[in-house]
């Protein structure tokens, strides 16, 4: 598979790509800032150097044309102010997905947020409510359109080591999740038509992640 990743250079991406790469599979990371080429290159990806904020759709159509997923996997950050929270985790997803469409490439897969369905319950002025609203409506954006799109929602994320013990199901309840095994799932996620048309939690659990996907 040819797989085009955005937010090439996250902790995830870089993972997800180590794994794809490592199975023989092309990998392309969209990132901004050309110092990330080496990362990106160190973990057997290849980098289109491209800016979701500033992009027009035909520039990243271009990128993603022959492609055969592409993965959504960019994010403001946590240090970020609010209005960077909107132009990257709402505008450059559907910015990506919009481009995915132009270019023909139907499979999809969008990394989501866990807590979207609690928003109400959230203080509408803090950051982190504000980061969900805008990874909300970038589900809403990706189920509209003519994609085979997957949006995957892991839990609190960890550095430790991947354990290969997953919950992966509609509906998990809260926990944790490491990087190892959320870009685990992505990678196979590529190849799971099960999970098309599906919105995916994601935490730390007992069976297999390859277990996990047979089971969708």
């Amino acid at each position: 598979m040819r797989v085009v990743i955005a937010g090439g250079h996250g902790q995830i991406a870089l993972r997800l790509t180590k794994l794809l790469a490592g199975g023989g599979h092309q990998v392309v990371g969209l990132v901004r800032n050309p110092a990330h080429e080496a990362d990106v290159a160190a973990a057997g990806g290849e980098i289109a150097l491209l800016d979701l904020e500033q992009a027009d759709v035909d520039a990243v159509a271009k990128v993603l044309t022959g492609a055969d997923v592409a993965i959504f996997a960019a994010g403001a950050g946590s240090g970020s102010g609010n209005a960077r929270k909107d132009t990257v985790d709402r505008g450059a997803a559907a910015l990506f997905a919009e481009a995915s469409e132009r270019a023909g490439v139907r499979r999809h897969v969008q990394v989501g947020s866990m807590g979207v369905d609690k928003i109400a319950e959230l203080d509408p002025e803090e950051g982190f409510t504000i980061y969900l609203k805008a990874k909300l409506a970038a589900e809403d954006d990706l189920r509209a359109r003519d994609l085979d799109w997957t949006v995957l929602r892991p839990g609190h994320l960890t550095d430790d080591a991947g354990t290969d013990r997953v919950l992966l199901a509609d509906h998990t309840g809260n926990g944790k999740i490491t990087r190892d095994d959320v870009a685990a799932v992505l990678a196979g996620l590529c190849e799971t038509p099960a999970a098309i048309g599906r919105t995916l939690e994601l935490i730390a659990g007992e069976t297999s992640v390859a277990d996990a996907l047979r089971r969708l």
